[in-house]
């Protein structure tokens, strides 16, 4: 099981810094032992706290990241269907594909086959992790049932998971709003360890 990649996260002090020329960015980066995340000043205290912990997810992923080959995660789905599904499942073929880009991953029970979009590369291992599950789990049960759930109710990130994926498809959907390179929403340089989302506008 991948370690927690919050841990040294949740260890840091989180400073949140709001300004009025922020429209819609969010971004978060390092600065000595804390972290700061820099939020329009018109955020609600809910838009607060998900926002820093999405950012604080992507700054882990930043530092943790490493590129899984195709077979890195064969292996992986192997240890997640162990240690997860009794080894129930087992997947002729897992492989990253580009071709999708309206879902995280996909499978076909008749040949055994998952696929993982190249747009989780990068996230935190948890997350893949989940996905893994999710498609390792419909080679077991079609659908999303009750049966299905309950597969994956073993792993104890499926709602953080679910939520992080959530927040990423949320920021997606945002329109994006065109910004000069220092007028007003436009993004300070604060350096290579910068993570940034476009944020909920309003009005």
């Amino acid at each position: 099981m991948p370690a927690d990649p919050l841990n040294s996260t949740s260890r840091r002090a989180v400073e949140v810094r709001r300004s009025t020329r922020r429209r819609r960015t969010v971004s978060a980066y390092r600065e000595g032992d804390r972290t700061v995340v820099l939020l329009p000043a018109r955020m609600t205290a809910d838009e607060e706290a998900r926002w820093v912990g999405v950012m604080l997810d992507k700054l882990a992923a930043q530092e943790s990241r490493r590129m899984l080959d195709d077979s890195d995660l064969a292996r992986r789905a192997a240890t997640l269907s162990e240690q997860y599904l009794g080894g129930h499942a087992r997947p002729a073929s897992v492989r990253w594909v580009t071709n999708q880009n309206t879902r995280w991953g996909s499978c076909t029970p008749a040949e055994g086959s998952i696929r993982l979009s190249h747009r989780l590369q990068g996230m935190p291992e948890y997350v893949i992790d989940y996905v893994l599950l999710h498609e390792l789990s419909h080679l077991l049960v079609p659908g999303h049932g009750t049966r299905f759930w309950r597969l994956l109710e073993a792993y104890p990130r499926t709602e953080r998971a679910r939520g992080y994926l959530e927040g990423v498809a949320a920021a997606e959907r945002l329109p994006h709003q065109p910004v000069g390179r220092n007028g007003p929403g436009a993004v300070p340089q604060e350096g290579s360890g910068t993570v940034t989302e476009e944020g909920p506008g309003r009005g």
